[in-house]
């Protein structure tokens, strides 16, 4: 079985009040961490809107953790195409590919937040075709074509990059909600996908639907998708027990819902949680919960079920929030690396098997211990230096004080 990847995806969701810059410094200690714990890949996004999510541009962000970590990727997650020229786009991956010794990852999407399409005067029904002309266009650019282009918002005239990726082949990955959309334009591609929609029930459960529209589309356009490409978003909080979990993310997570979901975005269909036992309640102890507040057991439990849905993905990111304060979030991370990722990938099988072989077979290591007696048995001298007492056990002969005063003085 191929090893599952695993990474954090930084929207990122802050509450309001606290000093941005010091937010800004924290998520970079944070991709620090996640570094020297051996996650696979980090990702962040760009807003430009709501309050909660300050970070404008990802490629600036990505190139400051590029400096502080050494073999993590980072991804934009992600590019909104449509807010901008596809050229200038391309110049800025290229770029941070070189910045980051060839570990970046072009993430693209066509904009999540209505409210950034309307400050940038872009018709929300635009932005799917813009996303797909863009990839089109970037393409070809990182393949070294010089292009010209006319749309009806931007133009080019035999543009070329300067420079090419670091990466033989940079990778592509588009964002999916739960529309057919992004599965439809990887598969359209052949290029990687990150799953966004599956931190509700509904898109974990539309997981295997979501798939099959991507190898439709791939069928179509002569391509192929695979799943070790596909990245699956979900969202946790764990600790050493599922009421220290409650109680370290329980308020967070109202707090969340609450004044950005249905305050900020007043997202249709969802109300107010009532407490933060409430809040825990409904977000991760319902049927079908794509959320674990709980152990790093009940999280292994978790992908375990994702991938049975899903039918198998590459990569597991988790999503980042503040619902915990900044050493129980970091806590958290840290326990999913040591006990989630290695019980997923089999690291600790081999051991397992090594000390369950052990126990199972004393008898064996029992008579290897008598044999090493039996040799010593055999000497009178080494018998009687060692003053043997029995099976196993030899006692050292006795030294009394006086002895080592004189040992002392004659020194």
């Amino acid at each position: 079985m191929a090893r599952l990847k695993f990474g954090a995806f930084l929207a990122p969701h802050h509450p309001i009040g606290e000093h941005p810059m010091l937010q800004f410094r924290r998520d970079l200690d944070l991709v620090e961490q996640l570094d020297s714990l051996g996650y696979d890949e980090f990702w962040c996004g760009e807003h430009h809107s709501s309050g909660w999510e300050m970070i404008a541009s990802p490629e600036m962000f990505l190139a400051a953790a590029g400096e502080r970590t050494k073999r993590i990727k980072l991804g934009t997650g992600v590019v909104s195409l449509p807010y901008h020229h596809p050229f200038n786009v391309a110049q800025r991956m290229v770029q941070l590919d070189h910045m980051t010794g060839g570990r970046a990852i072009f993430g693209s999407g066509p904009g999540a937040l209505a409210s950034d399409a309307h400050t940038l005067g872009i018709d929300p029904m635009t932005q799917r075709d813009r996303q797909d002309e863009a990839i089109g266009v970037i393409r070809r650019l990182f393949n070294g074509e010089r292009v010209t282009a006319r749309s009806d918002w931007f133009t080019m005239n035999d543009a070329a990059l300067q420079l090419l990726p670091l990466q033989e082949e940079m990778p592509f990955v588009v964002a999916s909600q739960i529309s057919p959309s992004g599965m439809t334009l990887a598969g359209k591609y052949g290029i990687g996908i990150i799953s966004l929609g599956s931190m509700t029930t509904q898109g974990l459960m539309s997981l295997q639907q979501q798939w099959q529209f991507a190898e439709d589309a791939a069928k179509k356009h002569g391509t192929k998708v695979n799943r070790a490409d596909w990245r699956v978003l979900l969202t946790w909080h764990v600790a050493e027990t599922r009421e220290q979990a409650r109680r370290e993310a329980g308020a967070g997570l109202m707090r969340w819902h609450n004044e950005y979901n249905v305050g900020t975005l007043q997202r249709p269909g969802l109300t107010a949680f009532a407490s933060p036992d409430d809040a825990v309640d409904k977000t991760a102890f319902v049927e079908g919960a794509a959320s674990v507040i709980g152990t790093p057991d009940d999280l292994v439990k978790m992908i375990k079920n994702v991938m049975q849905v899903s039918g198998g993905v590459g990569a597991v990111i988790g999503f980042v929030h503040d619902w915990a304060n900044p050493e129980n979030t970091r806590r958290s991370w840290d326990l999913v690396a040591r006990y989630v990722v290695p019980e997923i990938n089999g690291y600790i099988d081999g051991l397992r098997r090594s000390q369950k072989f052990v126990i199972e077979n004393r008898a064996i290591f029992e008579r290897a211990g008598q044999a090493v007696m039996a040799k010593i048995m055999e000497n009178e001298k080494a018998a009687e230096a060692l003053k043997v007492t029995g099976p196993g056990r030899v006692a050292i002969p006795a030294v009394n004080a006086p002895d080592l005063q004189k040992e002392a003085a004659k020194r």
